[in-house]
């Protein structure tokens, strides 16, 4: 049967839909898992959403996806991804990246293992455990696979543990730009004016966050250390969106343009509490997309907690699709 982890991968399931002449008659179905629970699971097919009921699972398996994506396509969207995170503090070993953001978010503070190191693998994992330990940080290490299953092997025999997984998801710009899924699109003043309103909801895309959302994304990271704010600002091609109810913020966003202009990164896509369930998220990932679009990327990608199944199913609801996944490793105490 399925687990967690198969959540935002592709699968078969094949249900029990009747009884005939005391039998029971089988449906398979085909698609993303994008939710699964104690009594139900969800996937997205061809045709649309399907939820179907555990009891009627007759067997369900992960398969494998319609297309890999290739070791130069991972390594270039990868790469994209960094250039969209910037850590302030750097290193490299050959081709590897050492990144440190004073422990602020894991995407910041680990190693990321592409390319060649320059040197035998253990050596490489023996230099990242150095050059943080220096920092006096923990040593943490991004393996994208199953491009860098090598060094996740190498890793297991040390005893580093795994965080939970996360998707890297993709999807062409156009279809989160489209008007037909989010209603008509909206111009981008020069500055921080409003973007659209919705029912009282105002939208702002802003070169800059305001004290007010980067308040929200300190309550979602835990504190907003000095390093947290290179990493939100220092990308040249960087927005901040901005909803506003009744002169409240109650969503953010955030938006960059990097890998040679081609992608759109989605980040920080937070709604509060209370304004949850408005397609307020929706909107603010539609603005941003069209402002990528008008800045000429073709594609999106955000990354996102495989066990978030909440986001998960949103974003596979608006048309993003795993491209590759990746595991967070952390060295022992």
């Amino acid at each position: 049967m399925l687990r967690q982890q198969d959540v935002g991968h592709r699968i078969v399931v094949r249900r029990i839909v009747g009884i005939r002449e005391g039998r029971p008659l089988f449906s398979d179905a085909l698609g993303e898992l994008v939710e699964l629970s104690e009594t139900h699971l969800t996937l997205a097919t061809a045709q649309g959403q399907l939820r179907v009921p555990v009891a009627q699972v007759h067997r369900a398996k992960r398969v494998p996806p319609t297309r890999r994506p290739t070791a130069a396509a991972v390594v270039a969207l990868e790469r994209a991804a960094d250039e969209a995170w910037p850590a302030p503090t750097r290193g490299r070993l050959g081709d590897w990246l050492l990144r440190s953001a004073e422990g602020w978010t894991g995407r910041a503070n680990s190693a990321l293992p592409i390319g060649d190191p320059d040197r035998p693998l253990a050596a490489a994992v023996d230099a990242v455990e150095r050059w943080y330990a220096e920092l006096g940080q923990p040593a943490l290490i991004n393996t994208p696979l199953p491009l860098a299953a090598p060094v996740g092997t190498e890793l297991d025999a040390r005893g580093w543990s795994t965080r939970p997984p996360t998707l890297v998801q993709t999807a062409p710009l156009p279809v989160l730009a489209s008007p037909a899924s989010f209603g008509a699109p909206v111009t981008e003043p020069a500055t921080t004016g409003p973007a659209g309103e919705w029912g009282g909801a105002v939208v702002e895309l802003a070169t800059a966050p305001s004290d007010e959302w980067l308040a929200i994304a300190a309550g979602r990271k835990g504190g907003l250390p000095d390093a947290a704010r290179h990493v939100l600002t220092a990308v040249e091609q960087v927005r901040f969106a901005h909803v506003y109810a009744n002169g409240t913020l109650v969503a953010v966003g955030r938006g960059t343009v990097t890998g040679e202009g081609r992608w759109l990164g989605l980040s920080l896509i937070e709604v509060l509490p209370a304004a949850r369930r408005q397609g307020l998220a929706r909107r603010v990932i539609h603005e941003l997309a069209s402002w990528g679009v008008s800045g000429g990327a073709t594609h999106a990608f955000l990354q996102v907690e495989q066990r978030n199944t909440a986001a998960v199913a949103l974003y596979q609801g608006l048309g993003l699709v795993t491209h590759h996944t990746y595991l967070t490793r952390v060295a022992p105490h």
